[in-house]
């Protein structure tokens, strides 16, 4: 028990340490990036207005200015599966409004903190590859995957793929920028926190990439598919932050060794590959709400009173308890299909408990 109360005791004090909210490029979610060809002759460069950018970020934004749109986007679509991912967690990826995003957490280096930074990394590739194929960017087009050898002969290789390797490439250029532009002395836990961060982007990055898979099409006489023409697509983004979610709960615990590299603290696990996740620092409990490390607390967050699982009343209101109140619920319902050709629902409305934590 003494050692427990050390531990707590040391832990609230390093967190007492951490830095003020940082201002992150992930901010390019919150207000939507103008386009080029929207911008205004004589206002101000768009590079030196966006918010959250390093130095290293600023000078790609200017090299690259058309690709800003699609980062803000892959960045929104990272948060968005964040939230999904967590929606039944006590921790829920919940954004906070100024250009940290996240607000103070996200300066433990912790699992949450892991898996944040791989998948608005993946949102980045995903967002860019895209917007290559659509022909959105001047700097790239379709994939030039080569043509898988496993493929059937007289089945084409051609379409338009999702540039999965334009976009691994520029994503790992613009996300990393930040890491790598910090010079932090060998051994220290600012470098480790920085190889931590590095690790899950690059997590991030190859689940998108090695999850491109290829998708085909028939052709021929009445849909005979008596021919295919194939090409490179993404997966869905909600498999891939599956795949992360599952990375998240086996996430390597790990420490910053005095020659500057990343190992771990349990030496009889196996070590991380790059497509692993790891974190630095033990998450805090999230119950309640905590100015100094961030966390917002459950109160007032819905439960399932019939749970056993993290979404369940007990474990989602840390034992506090919960109160329950009625709420109307209104749903389509006795939906005919009429000849030609809608379909007419009537409107069904249901009274249901909800329960939400004190």
């Amino acid at each position: 028990m003494p050692g427990l109360l050390l531990l707590t005791a040391a832990l609230l004090s390093s967190w007492a340490q951490l830095p003020a909210e940082a201002s992150s490029w992930w901010s390019l979610a919150m207000n939507p990036v103008q386009r080029p060809e929207m911008f205004i002759i004589g206002a101000q460069p768009v590079c030196s207005q966006l918010p959250g950018l390093s130095p290293g970020q600023r000078k790609l934004c200017q090299l690259y200015q058309e690709h800003m749109a699609y980062i803000g986007e892959g960045a929104k679509t990272g948060i968005k599966e964040c939230q999904y991912q967590f929606r039944q967690r006590r921790w829920n990826c919940s954004t906070v409004d100024n250009t940290s995003v996240f607000g103070r957490v996200m300066q433990i280096g912790s699992r949450e903190t892991a898996f944040t930074y791989a998948v608005s990394a993946a949102g980045v590739v995903n967002a860019i590859s895209r917007a290559c194929r659509e022909g959105e960017l001047s700097t790239c087009g379709c994939s030039r995957t080569a043509r898988p050898k496993d493929l059937p002969r007289d089945w084409l290789w051609g379409g338009c793929g999702d540039n999965v390797e334009y976009g691994y490439r520029f994503a790992k250029e613009f996300v990393d920028a930040r890491e790598r532009e910090k010079n932090f002395a060998k051994g220290s836990e600012e470098q480790g926190r920085v190889l931590m961060n590095l690790q899950n982007n690059e997590a991030g990055r190859r689940a998108v990439y090695k999850m491109a898979d290829v998708a085909c099409k028939c052709h021929g006489v009445s849909g005979s598919c008596s021919l295919k023409t194939c090409w490179l697509q993404l997966a869905e983004f909600r498999k891939v932050g599956d795949q992360l979610k599952e990375k998240y709960d086996s996430a390597a615990a790990v420490r910053i060794s005095r020659r500057g590299k990343l190992e771990l603290v349990n030496s009889r696990f196996n070590p991380p590959t790059p497509e692993d996740l790891v974190y630095v620092d033990p998450s805090p409990d999230y119950c309640l709400r905590n100015e100094t490390t961030g966390s917002l607390g459950t109160q007032g967050r819905l439960c399932n009173k019939t749970s056993e699982g993290m979404d369940g009343c007990e474990l989602m209101c840390c034992g506090r308890g919960y109160d329950q109140f009625k709420s109307v619920q209104v749903e389509r319902c006795h939906c005919k299909f009429h000849w030609c050709c809608f379909v007419k629902c009537k409107k069904c409305t249901e009274v249901i408990d909800q329960y939400v934590c004190k």
